[in-house]
């Protein structure tokens, strides 16, 4: 039975606002805030790459969240477009990655061959592995959506209002505040809620203007990645640095990867980038993923995705939604 308390949510990214409209579907009373605007810095600056072949090398509870989650995500896109009214980009064009060198590919080889035996879509070849099944999405236009969702269903969304200091009196609250959510202090009824601590992993992306359809898949090497949306927008990546919250643009970094992108994908030689942007990937300091009610609390947790926030949206609001809709 829903709650007769209205559920608070912090943090109104992909996460955040995905949970809200599952909640809302099923009858809750929503409040949704974040420190900023909807969308969030880590979901807004998202590539939109859904493509766990590449992300996790062996079976594990990422694994099973990650697949259960493209398998959810072409209803889920389709869903949220009858419902806001407004368009998503969605591909699934599929993904190659490379051996970063020769001596890679055996390790490769033997990874794409396990990720096959529980249930991965991967094509072994020749010094390269394919995942038919990746796919690519517009972060931005799936926030906008979720927002406009979120409104027809009565979700109150309150912008530019953290919950640095919150005390739940007993009714359920959701964290899923990205990178901050470790820095959240919340007390139930004046006691402390232990809450797993956070590392934001800083990462730039580029983007360039190619003409639509001239990538037709993902490409991947290591930690460098180049895909194209519909409008043949062209975003490549990436890096990883734990240096806290730091917004410069780093040019040395960007010089890297656009460097690292035109090896990869020949199209991007000798172009120039259009723009050039970071964010924070939300990673919890132990590296697990923070899911579900801490116990005996109205509290339920919902971040340090890392890498695939984006990806593991629809899985995560249904598992959470359906928690405390049981609950």
């Amino acid at each position: 039975m829903i709650s007769a308390k209205p559920i608070t949510i912090a943090g109104a990214g992909l996460i955040g606002a995905s949970i809200a409209w599952r909640l809302a579907q099923a009858g809750a009373t929503v409040r949704l805030f974040d420190s900023g605007r909807v969308g969030g810095e880590a979901s807004w600056a998202g590539a939109g790459m859904l493509a766990p072949g590449s992300e996790f090398l062996r079976q594990s509870q990422w694994t099973e969240l990650a697949l259960e989650s493209l398998d959810l995500y072409p209803g889920y896109v389709e869903e949220l477009r009858q419902e806001s009214g407004l368009e998503i980009d969605y591909v699934g064009c599929g993904a190659i990655e490379y051996p970063g060198a020769p001596e890679d590919w055996p390790a490769m080889r033997e990874r794409g061959e396990s990720q096959r035996a529980y249930g991965l879509a991967c094509e072994v070849g020749e010094n390269e592995l394919r995942y038919p099944r990746d796919a690519v999405v517009d972060p931005r236009q799936v926030m906008d959506a979720l927002a406009e969702a979120c409104r027809r269903r009565g979700v109150e969304i309150h912008e530019g209002a953290p919950l640095n200091h919150y005390d739940t009196q007993g009714a359920p609250l959701v964290i899923a505040a990205g990178a901050w959510s470790g820095r959240l202090a919340i007390t139930e009824n004046g006691k402390k809620v232990p809450l797993p601590e956070t590392v934001p992993v800083k990462g730039h992306l580029l983007g360039y203007r190619l003409e639509p359809g001239t990538l037709k898949t993902i490409l991947r090497r290591g930690h460098t990645y180049v895909l194209q949306r519909s409008n043949g927008y062209t975003l490549a990546g990436s890096n990883e640095e734990r240096i806290g919250f730091d917004r410069e643009i780093n040019a040395k970094v960007v010089a890297d990867i656009a460097e690292r992108a035109a090896r990869l994908c020949p199209l991007l030689e000798g172009r120039a980038h259009e723009e050039a942007w970071c964010g924070f990937r939300p990673q919890t300091k132990t590296g697990a993923l923070a899911l579900g009610r801490v116990e005996g609390t109205s509290v339920w947790l919902a971040y340090g995705h890392y890498r695939n926030g984006i990806l593991m949206a629809p899985s995560t609001a249904r598992r959470i939604a359906e928690e405390l809709v049981a609950g």
